[in-house]
């Protein structure tokens, strides 16, 4: 079980809703290499931020978190449990830990000088304004906003990160499963993509004016599809190629999450999350 699955199952035991911290989910349309809930679970329970933003233009953690934090609120407001899923662990680290993001709004016009930037040369303009500054150097969206954030206030970036934590209570809870078991899961949702028709629904995109280089095309399966279809790829190539991407981001997004020591991991290999997650929350006085 994953933790889209474990989200699903926790929010419908809870009365709950989900709120989905992700920074690809969130666009509209773009749904497969996203992994996106479904629209039996999303008719089932209510899902917040999910396909809200147009795919053909960008939309940052400083956007997502005031909307993510009004929906949580909203929830407790009408009786039920917010059930906070996470994708992209910045986006709920922001949300939780209350970074501020220094409130620079977005700059479309510097964002389309930006985008016809290489990842190489937007590191080197960051290292430019801030060399200390805390960015994921092969993260294009995260590199732009860096620079927006720069260019407006000024180094350090860190003073921009300011924290404004919400008085909630909260629980954090890891998924986790070994090495082998996490790889061959990767492999089997990457082989799933390719078949629900990854190919033609990133050509459906780019027909339709999403640029190649906009955020949601960034991710993984896209930024491979994109290659593909330009021929800088072979097909044959396809499901190896993203199967190595999702490995790779696998373990980083673990070396993130481990250094956070709020959080209780559950190995679903040995045990059953659902009824692990319950026990926690059991503990914690959040079930009966």
């Amino acid at each position: 079980m994953g933790k889209s699955d474990a989200a699903f199952e926790i929010a419908r035991r809870l009365a709950g809703e989900v709120v989905v911290c992700d920074s690809r989910q969130v666009y509209d349309r773009l749904d497969i290499a996203t992994n996106k809930p479904d629209p039996e679970r999303m008719a089932a329970i209510p899902y917040h931020l999910v396909g809200i933003a147009d795919p053909r233009g960008t939309f940052n953690v400083a956007e997502f978190v005031p909307l993510a934090r009004a929906a949580v609120e909203d929830i407790w407001r009408r009786g039920r449990q917010p059930v906070l899923e996470g994708g992209s662990m910045l986006w709920a680290d922001a949300l939780l830990d209350g970074f501020t993001l220094g409130g620079v709004p977005p700059r479309p016009e510097r964002r389309a000088e930006l985008a016809a930037m290489s990842v190489e040369e937007l590191a080197a303009l960051v290292e430019r304004l801030d060399p200390d500054a805390e960015v994921d150097r092969r993260n294009r969206p995260r590199l732009v906003r860096a620079i927006e954030m720069l260019e407006a206030a000024g180094p350090p970036l860190a003073r921009l990160r300011r924290r404004n934590p919400p008085d909630w209570d909260v629980i954090r809870i890891g998924l986790t499963a070994g090495i082998e078991v996490v790889e061959q899961r990767l492999a089997v949702r990457s082989r799933r993509q390719i078949e629900r028709g990854l190919l033609e629904e990133t050509q459906a995109a780019l027909d339709d004016g999403v640029p190649a280089q906009a955020p949601v095309l960034t991710g993984i399966g896209y930024t491979e599809a994109v290659a593909c279809l330009r021929g800088d790829l072979a097909a044959e190539d396809l499901l190896e190629t993203m199967i190595r991407s999702n490995r790779r981001y696998a373990r980083r997004q673990m070396r993130w999450l481990r250094r956070d020591d709020r959080i209780t991991w559950i190995d679903t290999a040995a045990q059953e999350p659902v009824g692990r997650v319950l026990e926690v929350l059991r503990s914690r006085g959040w079930w009966p």
